[in-house]
């Protein structure tokens, strides 16, 4: 049993005024547009619709909040960078996910989601850079690496690595498939660690 299986949906909210009070411990999820972010709360959690998926890039459109318990919260940041959305309802995603990550105190690590073939992108590199100089502990989740044959996936792991180091500093960086669960131990493995538990539980 996980504990992420615990995982129920909280609220959700257009800007950070509207979040519950800011105590405990929340780990956001961000990540482009398409990047795979509902299909990877999804597998952590166990649950196939706790996050809502679609293959139209854009669908996160608010700040999600779920809940594992009463002081730890996993949290759906609206996805950036392409959408085929109006410019002003681009800009309000923006705006609710720059005060999230600015302002929120409870916030104690983020999770930031790139497709493993397009990696680092400028707009990822933005959000990170900024993540690590606001001492801000980051897991860069290469996703959809089902997707390459093993040789290939771990040339891109290490080459993503590489680059991380280059731009931004000490960035944890795995390789991560919701369609199997490739990497998921490493990354609950993280999460275990910001949200103090101590060991995780076996299955």
């Amino acid at each position: 049993m996980s504990r992420y299986s615990q995982a129920k949906f909280l609220t959700s909210a257009p800007d950070i005024r509207h979040l519950d009070a800011d105590v405990g411990i929340e780990v956001a999820f961000a990540g482009r547009s398409n990047a795979g972010k509902s299909s990877a709360l999804n597998r952590l959690t166990r649950q196939k619709n706790l996050a809502r998926t679609s293959k139209t890039p854009g669908r996160t459109q608010l700040i999600n909040v779920f809940e594992l318990d009463e002081s730890r919260r996993l949290v759906d940041l609206p996805g950036y960078g392409y959408a085929k959305v109006p410019i002003a309802m681009k800009e309000k995603w923006q705006k609710a996910l720059g005060e999230y990550l600015q302002s929120r105190q409870s916030i104690k690590g983020l999770v930031v989601l790139m497709d493993i073939r397009h990696p680092f992108k400028d707009l990822d590199q933005q959000l990170i850079h900024w993540a690590v100089q606001s001492d801000l502990p980051v897991l860069a989740l290469l996703t959809k690496a089902d997707k390459l044959k093993s040789g290939k996936r771990k040339a891109q792991v290490l080459m993503a690595r590489e680059a991380s180091l280059a731009f931004c500093g000490d960035v944890t960086v795995h390789a991560f498939s919701s369609l199997n669960g490739l990497g998921l131990d490493n990354a609950e493995r993280v999460l275990d660690k910001w949200f103090g538990f101590e060991k995780p539980i076996s299955e």
